[in-house]
C-alpha cells in the first residue's frame, strides 16, 4: 500500500520560510512525477509545483521565484522550499505522486494527507 507522508508545515510570519517534505513508500517500482498542490476552503485544489523523474519542473505563476521544488530519488522524497511567504499562501498543502508499484504495474496518482501552512501578516 502506497503512503505519502508529509511534514514541515506550520505557522510563520509573512516574509518567512518553510520547507515541506513528502516521503513515498510501499513497494514502489518507479516514480514519474512528484508535486505539491494546495486547496483553500471552498476552492479547487490547484497545482503549486511539480517535478518529473528527469528533473523538469513547473510552477504556478503565483509562486514562481519564491518556491523551489526538488526531489531525492534515492529516498523517494520531494521537497518544497517556500520563501518570502505571503498570507495568501495560507492553506493546506498536499503531496502528489504518480508512480507504479509491484502490484499495479502501471502509473497511478496518490495523495498525501495534507499539511497546514499558515502565514501571519
Amino acid at each position: 500500500q502506497v503512503q505519502l507522508v508529509e511534514s514541515g508545515g506550520g505557522l510563520v510570519q509573512a516574509g518567512g520560510s518553510l520547507r515541506l517534505s513528502c516521503a513515498a513508500s510501499g513497494n514502489i517500482v518507479s516514480i514519474y512525477t512528484l508535486g505539491w498542490y494546495r486547496q483553500a476552503p471552498g476552492k479547487q485544489r490547484e497545482l503549486v509545483a511539480r517535478i518529473t523523474s528527469g528533473g523538469s519542473t513547473n510552477y504556478a505563476d503565483s509562486v514562481k521565484g519564491r518556491f523551489t521544488i526538488s526531489r531525492d530519488n534515492a529516498k523517494n522524497t520531494v521537497y518544497l522550499q517556500m520563501n518570502s511567504l505571503k498570507p495568501e499562501d495560507t492553506t493546506v498543502y498536499y503531496c502528489n505522486a504518480r508512480l507504479s508499484t509491484v502490484a499495479t504495474g502501471g502509473y497511478y496518482g496518490y495523495w498525501g494527507q495534507g499539511t497546514q501552512v499558515t502565514v501571519s501578516s
